[in-house]
């Protein structure tokens, strides 16, 4: 059992790869990561995590220490892998508020924006409501623990100084971010055909009915059967993002398998 207040230099350097890798996961990490959450916090929790890993697990085995110019390189690579495991997650709920600014954009809400505290830019209240769900069933199926367990896993599939951007990682990387778009549509689907379906409807209605000012009516008519709906899909949404959040463990494996040379 190492001692905490006996690092040898070796033993010091060692934590401090892995300080760095942890650093890398909960900052890009979702929920972990976001600006709300005190810096003293997140220092803590990494510090933590870093001190359990180096007494628990067996990453490298003794040795000499680095040079310096090595040991920046390493100290990069490392926060590199906590980065690139923290973002593919992260764009998940990229989709969720994409898919909230398609849909408010149909309601009528393009303008009604509301400040974001864990981004700070402005999107839209459906889009907050949905980060909101996203967060709360992400929360609630112990999603989270997918970054405490990739981790303590990491070191053995991808050992420090194991760092290797291969064309494969590169294009999961471009995969990922592709589907960020197909799930957003997948999620706000049943909202923008109904949306759709509604302005064709007032479409129709304004033809055959020119006295009436559509234009002005239809504002609440398509704000009232949006929200409607939305409390329709709810229990779809909350399907779609558990089958997602149900398979981040294959998709953190697939990327930490895809940063080694060996594949």
């Amino acid at each position: 059992m190492m001692n905490l207040f006996q690092f040898s230099n070796f033993q010091f350097q060692t934590f401090v790869l892995i300080f760095f890798r942890i650093g890398g996961i909960l900052f890009a990490a979702p929920i972990f990561g976001n600006r709300n959450v005190p810096h003293l916090t997140r220092v803590g929790l990494i510090l933590i995590v870093s001190l359990i890993l180096t007494s628990t697990v067996r990453i490298v085995q003794p040795g000499s220490t680095l040079e310096i110019l090595p040991l920046g390189i390493a100290l990069i690579s490392e926060l590199l892998i906590g980065i690139v495991i923290g973002f593919t997650v992260n764009l998940i709920f990229s989709s969720v508020q994409l898919s909230g600014q398609l849909v408010g954009f149909q309601m009528g809400f393009a303008i009604v924006n509301v400040m974001d505290p864990l981004s700070s830019n402005q999107i839209s209240i459906i889009a907050q409501f949905q980060n909101i769900l996203a967060i709360l069933i992400f929360l609630a199926i112990d999603a989270h623990h997918w970054f405490l367990r990739a981790a303590a896993e990491s070191f053995e599939l991808i050992p420090p100084i194991g760092f290797y951007f291969s064309n494969e990682l590169f294009s999961e990387i471009i995969r990922i971010s592709g589907n960020m778009f197909i799930i957003s549509v997948k999620i706000g689907a049943p909202l923008m055909a109904v949306l759709l379906f509604t302005s064709m409807s007032l479409g129709v209605i304004a033809r055959t009915v020119p006295q009436m000012n559509v234009f002005i009516a239809g504002f609440p008519v398509k704000i009232a059967i949006g929200l409607l709906f939305l409390g329709f899909s709810l229990p779809l949404f909350a399907q779609l993002l558990k089958g997602l959040f149900d398979g981040l463990g294959n998709e953190i494996y697939l990327l930490m398998r895809l940063m080694t040379r060996v594949i």
